[in-house]
């Protein structure tokens, strides 16, 4: 299994999340098998998105997805703030 790993600051747990919500059928489309996402306690306004995968051409296509469509648009990701950090890991 490959895990996309993003982080990032919001502007809004409620916005990140209504935006986050109706991407769902473009990761069902993209393999997503399952995801977490993680807030840290002194940080309302941080979060950490696992996004697994079958294999990491799956991640790495969506996380293009996400560079060239998603995080580019206001529309698309109205609570982001700053450039989201991400990595493609893989189970050890």
């Amino acid at each position: 299994m490959t895990t996309l790993h993003i982080e990032h600051a919001i502007s809004d747990f409620t916005t990140w999340r209504a935006a986050f919500d109706r991407f769902a059928p473009a990761r069902s489309d993209a393999g997503v098998r399952s995801h977490t996402f993680l807030r840290p306690t002194d940080d309302p306004n941080y979060v950490l998105v696992d996004l697994d995968f079958p294999d990491e051409a799956s991640a790495r296509r969506f996380l293009e997805f996400l560079q060239t469509r998603i995080w580019v648009s206001r529309d698309n990701s109205p609570a982001l703030f700053g450039t989201p950090q991400t990595r493609i890991l893989e189970t050890a």
